[in-house]
Formats: structure tokens, C-alpha cells, sequence
């Protein structure tokens, strides 16, 4: 298969299809005819097993974890587990800090309901950022505005 075949055969881009053989993570063989990338069997295969590895929040380093066990006939089983165990509570986190994103997005735009629209000035640039109280905005943090999550 050429680079748009396996795309379209995994359900990705092309440019997908290039970066993850950019990564290592899928191999091609050229064609001595005309020097394109070939890809077989096993490159679909991967192509699907790493997007719903993807799915799951796998990173391609985790990816690339995984099939390199996979690859010295290890089962990659135990890794997996270990490696969503890792990132499940780095979710729940993530989720929190977006939950209170969303809150206070929603307080925000609640107490804008009546403001009029202002123009700058010089001195201001959007008075509904500029006129919300800084504990509205750092609830949890003082750099929480300025990352949009906490440290």
C-alpha cells in the first residue's frame, strides 16, 4: 500500500501516516521502481492499534513503549496497565482543573450579562477581563490564569 492507501485504510491522514514512520512506530519498504514508500499488513495493524491506543490517552513515547515489547514477543499486557494506571489520576486532575475553568468561564460570563461593551482606551483594553476581580480568575492559584491549570 502507498501513504494515501494505508491512510485511508486506517482511517488517518497521510501526514499521520508520515510522522509514525517518521517515529519509528510503522516501517515501509521502497519500491525499487520508483522509490515510494510500500507498506504492508503489519503497518495497517499498527495504524489501528495505535489510534485506539490513542483513544485510551496513550501517548506515541507510550506507543513506542508498547510495541517495542510487542516487537521482542514480550507481552506488552502488564505495561499497559501499569502505564493507564500512571495517567488515570493525571486525568482526574486535568478534569478538575477544567471543571473549575468552566466555573468560573460561567461566573464570568454571568456577571458580564449587563456590563456594556467598551473600547480601549490607552488604559484599558477589555474592561469585562479587566473589571473581574483577580480572586475571581485565581480561585485556586496565582498562576492559574496565566498556564490554565494549576502548578
Amino acid at each position: 500500500m502507498k501513504v494515501a492507501e494505508l491512510a485511508r485504510a486506517g482511517g488517518v491522514t497521510a501526514e499521520t501516516v508520515r510522522h509514525y514512520t517518521r517515529q519509528g512506530l510503522i516501517t515501509a519498504q521502497r519500491d525499487p521502481g520508483n522509490n515510494y514508500q510500500r507498506f504492508d499488513q503489519q503497518a495497517l495493524t499498527r495504524i489501528k492499534f495505535i489510534s485506539q491506543a490513542r483513544l485510551l490517552g496513550f501517548s506515541l513515547a507510550d506507543i513506542r513503549q508498547i510495541l517495542e515489547q510487542a516487537d521482542h514477543q514480550d507481552s506488552p499486557c502488564p505495561l499497559v496497565r501499569d502505564l493507564l494506571q500512571q495517567h488515570l489520576p493525571k486525568v482526574r486532575e486535568r478534569i478538575r482543573e477544567l471543571e473549575a475553568l468552566a466555573g468560573r468561564m460561567e461566573s464570568a460570563l454571568d456577571s458580564w450579562q449587563e456590563m456594556p461593551n467598551g473600547v480601549p482606551d490607552g488604559n484599558s483594553v477589555c474592561c469585562l477581563i479587566e473589571g473581574l476581580p483577580r480572586e475571581a480568575i485565581t480561585k485556586t492559584s496565582p498562576t492559574e490564569h496565566l498556564h490554565g491549570r494549576t502548578s
